[in-house]
């Protein structure tokens, strides 16, 4: 039996914030904008071959919370005509913009007073603008729908991003960022923890008159260029996709951002190193271009996309973290100050924690969602939260599919995702935190369960 013709409509919709808003990506900071230094977007595609039909957004955002994933697959699976499970939100994870949603705290974490909303890591009133903007998005990707031919291939690009983690000489992990002391201390570096993906992902999706309707392209690495300037930005991701709209005008391209959560752009060797995600974005749409001549179309690609519910479990609390927890839940809820921009390091850790335990209270296991999606021979998983890299170069290895693209920070805030072997190392990925708090095999199982959800496709 045939294929059925390919169809796709891509769109893409402003969601610069309009007015001061809490740019998130840091802990226990307030960074309210000073200025826009570039746009940010929501960015939808929407696929169909013959029933089957599927919607992706990516949005130029830190995080998506649960909540506003829930009201954006309703709302795209009404335009579309599909189950809310087909739909597959992400964020590329620019630390240069709002989040949508509260990620923080968690939400049993009591009120706290209106003005300190930022704590919880949200806006609201920028959430529920970016929410209808993206449901533009979509709405207007499906009216873009027009027959497409596909074609995926990777190219190769390793001198942008770098595995964070440095083990220092007494067994510990410290973050190298943009330099060092010299002489090193004897503490320093040593060597870093693990590996990062060098991988340039590519799916284009070609009309009858020999243009791109929309580029997907993955690569691995946070967006922290222009963090923790209070600039607004969506830093590489962006840079990638206005290099590529110059390139190919009329283009929807769309960054898919892999397994980061051990991914930065800070050489750990170059203490002279100087930031530019402006460069980063070009030389990645330059081999984005290399692969794309290289590709070969086909008109009658399938499409398959279906999503599969893990049970995680938490990390264990000790008695003296839930101690600490259950005081500052009576007493300690009004915020510890260093100055006016940032509370004590001491109330946002007990504060984290605390945010554990009532999670831990309300739900025996994480219910973690995997969603696989198949276009023609290549496809794509969304993992919620940050899984260290490791992960996803596992994963692409026991794929069925060739070629496997993941994209993180998609459905929910779930934080970082260690291997196990990181976790006694420490690190701001490791600790106990609400951004840290799953079981240290969660990584694995989590590998394994999207293999078999893609062996289905």
């Amino acid at each position: 039996m045939n294929t059925p013709t390919l169809l796709a409509g891509a769109a893409r919709v402003d969601i610069t914030p309009t007015g001061p808003v809490h740019l998130a990506g840091s802990t226990g900071h307030y960074r309210p904008t000073e200025f826009v230094l570039e746009p940010l977007h929501a960015r939808a595609l929407v696929l169909q071959s013959g029933e089957h039909r599927a919607c992706l957004v990516v949005m130029d955002l830190t995080i998506v919370t649960a909540d506003y994933t829930s009201r954006l697959r309703k709302a795209a699976a009404e335009i579309v005509g599909c189950a809310a499970q087909h739909v597959i939100v992400t964020a590329t994870q620019t630390h240069s913009a709002p989040s949508m949603g509260h990620f923080m705290l968690d939400p049993d974490f009591p009120e706290l007073a209106p003005e300190l909303e930022w704590l919880r890591g949200g806006d609201s009133a920028y959430s529920e603008w970016a929410l209808q903007q993206a449901i533009e998005a979509v709405q207007q990707a499906q009216d873009d729908l027009e027959p497409v031919e596909v074609a995926a291939a990777s190219g190769v690009e390793g001198r942008f991003a770098f595995n964070r983690r440095a083990v220092m000489r007494n067994g510990q992990v410290g973050m190298p960022g943009r330099g060092w002391p010299q002489p090193l201390g004897p503490t320093w570096i040593r060597y870093m923890e693990g590996p990062m993906d060098p991988e340039v992902g590519v799916i284009a999706l070609r009309t009858e008159a020999r243009r791109f309707k929309a580029l997907l392209v993955h690569h691995t690495c946070h967006p922290v260029h222009v963090f923790p300037r209070q600039i607004v930005s969506p830093d590489w991701p962006g840079a990638l996709c206005a290099e590529l709209e110059t390139m190919f005008p009329g283009c929807v391209p769309i960054v898919l951002n892999g397994a980061c959560g051990n991914i930065n752009p800070w050489p750990p060797f170059e203490p002279d190193y100087a930031d530019d995600h402006v460069l980063m974005g070009k030389q990645l749409a330059r081999v984005t271009y290399k692969v794309i001549e290289t590709l070969q179309y086909t008109p009658e690609a399938g499409v398959d996309c279906r999503s599969t519910i893990l049970p995680l479990p938490f990390r264990s609390l000790s008695d003296e973290e839930i101690a600490k927890s259950e005081e500052m839940l009576r007493s300690r809820l009004t915020p510890e100050w260093e100055d006016a921009m940032h509370v004590t390091g001491d109330w946002l850790v007990t504060s984290s924690v605390a945010s554990v335990y009532l999670q831990r209270q309300r739900e025996e296991l994480l219910a973690y969602e995997i969603q696989a999606l198949r276009l023609g021979e290549a496809a794509i998983v969304a993992l919620p939260g940050e899984p260290f890299v490791e992960g996803q170069l596992a994963l692409k290895l026991a794929s069925p599919l060739y070629p496997t693209y993941v994209a993180h920070c998609a459905t929910q805030y779930v934080g970082y995702i260690p291997t196990r072997e990181a976790l006694p190392r420490g690190g701001h990925e490791a600790h106990t935190r609400y951004w840290a708090k799953l079981q240290p095999d969660a990584l694995e199982q989590i590998v394994a369960r999207a293999v078999e959800l893609l062996r289905k496709l």
